[in-house]
């Protein structure tokens, strides 16, 4: 909303302190500043406030607002003083406002630091928890105009405002002046903060989720008069799934005389309904949408799921209509699913919800799945209705101009139904929130990922996002981090998915493997090795093997503490007469499930080959009790999300809980010593028609199993490096080298300016000397003392040594004179390659560390060896920023070259905690100076002892929006 001529004219409006947010119950309001426009808003708003709550506000009876009072509340410079209000529908439900005061607490202006603040909120309301985001986003608003601190005066019965301001999180100060609670807040934020901040918003959109998945009522607009049709066909499949709530059909064209259509109320509009309909299912052409959700929110429907198409999907003027459709449904309060969608299922006994084109409901289970595309979606459902599979709840949500996978995240997180989420994504809206979104939600149950579009930078249609620019590799690493299981496939997403949600984690790598066929056990044991498992010579029980072997052997393999893992394989069996025979895949499945039930709590899977009704009976649960969630987030080995102790450190052998040597390159598999075994869950037992397929699930398992062990105890920022770290004077730097104006575009420091700046942070960088001459280049290595390195650094010649470029170990004046001649004969005159001279370093591997800050992603930390090879082949690891000590040794460990590092073939393992250390400081540095956008130390080389950094570049930039950092918000239209 734009301000009118008179708002103070130097100080423009500030368009960025818009926002839609998602309240406590699930309903969006939006934070908007308040303008001289909004007169008529805010006496109207007053007028509907309660005596006691002026009283509150104005410490005195304050009945109405008058002239002089509604021209100060709609009047403000947007420095020194702000307005916000929170509207729902166009209309004021809440107000704040601060003013700028001095030492004294009278009006002031700049350096003044501190503001008096004050709330209103309409007291029906009150409880949905608008006045914790109005602090959440005036405090914002006060920090970007200088503001350091907030003071309130609140009255000691005003319990509500009182507690808004205790739980916030700053730190504050409190005491009783004159019959009246004197508050006062600063406003930086704190770990606490941070923390209440995103508790509140895990709550508040785990709720808006809620309210659309769990309706107590559904109308469906645009149900056609005859069969047939979208509306009609989600009509019949809430009827078919047996919806336990009220169910509408909803058409402007039935007649009047109309009363029900397949059974059910049929009505011309919401408003002939009479009582309050939670869920709208929107099947009308594109252009009667606004109308269908003008009618939603004027009689209070809580949420929509648009079905209709003609949206972002059909180009610019589609996007536009989809944006508007966005807006139009929050300022109501309404979250949306799609446009373009094909509709949810919750398969809770409670509400047995099918307001999808799915025309069966899929079983019952403990899988939580969301896709973007329907296509995709009909699929998966296929999928697992074959593989007897179950659901409990299922999303396709088409554009996702609104809901997102991040809030279903948020609502798997604490749903008791769901123990693993699968989502099929093909585009990261936020990807830094759905990091930090997916790295909390699998600390306790598995998120299984498949994203398309991997190498076409998609973005979501009608989004206004900034685009990533980071590979894909970079992605999947960044998801591995935040212990994301991402699979290539969806029917790998089901592979593991089948598994993760019916068998207990693994507590390591090594694997039995059993059955009656010994190639395919090889098969099995092949696929193993090619995964990083640790398997165990196959277990042949011959073509003769009956159901009775295999159930011996199975109940021997769970019961063996030398295994984490069994791997069961089985081919039809050779009858009496010579015969093969499919057999009674039934009576195997019985013999597996009897084995398994009474066997310790390891996952078991099963690789068939034409066993008739075999995957069908291992499919069918032979219990319903669901898996046990944590209390904590605490993992280990065992049922998903079932906490068990961390395993120590091994005494007196060097190793880490894992088993590896404690500097020895990371491996997937684990070796971690089985801990004590839990009673087994009895359920269903993934089936699979290969074996490759059934050891890749389990591979997944097994690294998900160890990731979720080093989660529980997280890494940190050794305090160590705050004794070197000079965090002020990197800053006034860097405030120096941006300039007063500085350029968007930012700019690259010069070799010294580099040096300067992260010598800040205890990193050395070896000096260079300029070489314009063979002459000067004698005067420099006189200066730098001998030997010394002749390097080019033009940029198509820099760090490619392989083109002739360096020339290393010139140990005196002659040496030195002879490689500058040649160096100019082969490669050009010296102002082409502009060479420098620079002391030699102590002998070592070669290694890249680089930071760059990618507009979606965030800092991305990056690491390789240097060369060609590394870079042809993209081995480069990567992590995001802020890295802990823990991120730095994975990082180190992860790439494939990393045994170079570690003394491969005889050579001396190279000073790793030295490169660990180089790698903190770098991301502490990018960390705490957005400004520094990015970082390439190239070469570092790591020797025995120590490291040295021979080469840098640094770019600095006006830093980025941080919106993770911000107050809470739903994306902008």
């Amino acid at each position: 909303m734009q301000p009118s001529p008179e708002q103070s004219p130097h100080h423009a409006y500030p368009d960025h302190w818009e926002a839609d947010v998602v309240l406590r119950d699930g309903g969006t309001a939006r934070i908007r500043p308040i303008t001289t426009d909004d007169a008529d808003r805010l006496v109207s708003f007053y007028e509907q406030v309660s005596d006691e709550s002026k009283y509150y506000r104005f410490f005195a009876p304050y009945p109405r607002l008058s002239a002089k009072d509604v021209h100060r509340f709609t009047h403000h410079d947007y420095v020194d003083r702000v307005g916000l209000a929170v509207t729902v529908g166009g209309e004021f439900i809440a107000t704040v406002r601060y003013d700028r005061i001095n030492a004294q607490g009278r009006p002031a202006s700049a350096p003044a630091d501190e503001a008096e603040v004050a709330f209103l909120v309409q007291d029906a309301h009150q409880g949905r928890g608008v006045a914790s985001a109005l602090l959440e986003h005036i405090a914002a608003v006060a920090r970007e105009r200088g503001i350091r601190r907030f003071a309130a005066e609140v009255l000691p019965a005003n319990n509500k405002m009182i507690k808004v301001f205790r739980d916030a999180g700053y730190t504050q100060q409190r005491s009783f002046e004159d019959g009246s609670v004197h508050l006062t807040l600063d406003l930086e934020p704190t770990a606490e903060s941070l923390a209440v901040q995103r508790a509140r918003e895990q709550r508040a959109e785990a709720r808006s989720v809620q309210r659309l998945l769990a309706p107590g009522s559904v109308a469906v607009i645009g149900a056609g008069r005859t069969p047939g049709g979208v509306g009609r066909t989600v009509l019949r499949n809430l009827l078919g799934a047996g919806f336990t709530g009220r169910t509408y059909a909803v058409n402007s064209a039935f007649a009047a005389d109309q009363a029900t259509i397949d059974g059910v109320p049929a009505h011309r509009s919401l408003g002939e309904i009479g009582e309050p309909v939670d869920l709208a299912v929107v099947a009308v052409p594109a252009d009667r949408v606004p109308e269908a959700v003008a009618d939603c929110g004027e009689h209070g429907v809580q949420g929509l799921v648009v079905l209709s198409a003609g949206y972002a999907e059909w180009g610019a003027e589609g996007r536009e209509r989809q944006r508007e459709l966005v807006r139009q449904a929050r300022s109501y309060g309404m979250r949306i699913i799609g446009p373009n969608a094909f509709g949810i299922i919750n398969n809770s006994e409670a509400v047995r919800l099918n307001a999808s084109l799915a025309p069966e409901r899929p079983a019952s289970g403990r899988i939580g799945l969301f896709t973007q595309s329907g296509a995709i979606g009909i699929a998966l459902l296929s999928g697992l209705y074959r593989r007897g599979a179950g659901l409990s709840t299922f999303i396709s949500a088409g554009n996702r101009a609104d809901i997102s996978g991040n809030d279903f995240l948020q609502y798997w997180f604490e749903d008791p139904d769901t123990d693993v989420a699968l989502l099929y994504l093909e585009s990261l809206g936020n990807p830094r929130k759905f990091t930090r979104l997916a790295r909390r939600t699998a600390a306790v149950k598995p998120v299984v990922v498949v994203k398309g579009a991997r190498h076409s930078g998609s973005t979501p249609p009608g989004h206004a996002v900034p685009v990533s620019r980071i590979p894909d590799a970079t992605v999947s690493a960044l998801m591995r981090q935040a212990g994301v299981i991402r699979v290539d496939t969806v029917t790998e997403m089901v592979d593991a998915g089948l598994l993760l949600a019916d068998q207990p984690l693994p507590a390591g790598g090594r694997v039995a493997i059993l059955g009656n066929s010994e190639s395919l056990g090889l098969l099995t044991y092949d696929a193993c090795l090619a995964e990083g498992l640790r398997p165990r010579p196959p277990v042949d029980l011959t073509t003769a093997a009956t159901p009775q072997d295999f159930r011996d052997a199975l109940s021997a393999a769970l019961a063996d503490d030398g295994c984490d893992a069994v791997v069961v394989t089985a081919i039809p069996w050779v009858g009496e007469n010579g015969e093969a025979e499919s057999g009674d895949g039934e009576v195997l499945a019985t013999a597996l499930h009897a084995a398994a039930a009474t066997g310790s709590a390891k996952p078991v899977a099963v690789v068939h080959v034409e066993i008739g009704g075999l995957a069908e009976a291992l499919a069918a649960a032979t219990s319903t009790v669901a898996q046990q969630r944590p209390a904590t987030a605490s993992p280990a080995p065992g049922v998903p999300g079932r906490p068990a102790a961390a395993a120590p450190r091994r005494p007196g052998t060097g190793q880490d809980p894992t088993g590896r040597p404690a500097d020895a390159p990371d491996k997937a598999a684990d070796d971690a010593a089985p801990a004590p075994h839990a009673p087994r869950p009895v359920g269903r037992i993934p089936a699979y028609p290969a074996a490759e397929r059934a050891v890749r699930a389990l591979a997944e398992a097994v690294r998900y199993a160890q990731w979720r062990r080093q989660a529980a105890v997280p890494g940190k920022v050794p305090e160590f490096l705050d004794d070197t770290i000079d965090e002020p004077a990197a800053g006034t730097l860097i405030d120096t080298l941006l300039g007063q104006d500085p350029d968007p575009r930012g700019r690259p420091l010069e070799h010294d300016e580099a040096r300067e700046l992260l010598a800040c942070y205890g990193i050395t960088v070896r000096p260079t000397l300029p070489a314009p001459g063979p002459e000067e280049a004698v005067a420099a290595a006189a200066r730098l003392g001998y030997p010394v390195a002749l390097k080019t650094t033009a940029p198509h010649l820099r760090h490619r040594a392989d083109l002739g470029g360096v020339r290393l170990d010139l140990d005196g004046e002659a040496a030195l004179r002879r490689a500058y001649g040649e160096l100019t004969d082969l490669l050009g005159k010296p102002a082409e390659l502009r060479p420098v001279v620079q002391s030699m370093a102590p002998r070592g591997v070669d290694t890249v560390v680089r930071a760059t800050i990618d507009p979606a992603a965030g800092a991305v930390l990056s690491f390789g060896l240097a060369g060609a090879p590394s870079e042809l082949l993209g081995d480069t690891a990567h992590r995001l920023v802020p890295a802990t000590d823990r991120d730095a040794a994975e990082l180190i460990r992860s790439i494939r070259a990393a045994p170079v590092l570690f003394g491969w073939r005889g050579s001396a393992p190279v000073d790793t905690a030295a490169l660990e250390e180089l790698l903190l400081r770098v991301s502490r540095l990018v960390d705490d100076h957005p400004e520094v956008v990015a970082i390439a130390l190239e070469p570092v080389v790591v020797a025995t002892q120590g490291l040295t950094v021979l080469g840098a570049s640094v770019r600095l930039s006006p830093p980025p929006a941080r919106t993770d950092l911000g107050p809470r918000r739903l994306s902008n239209y």
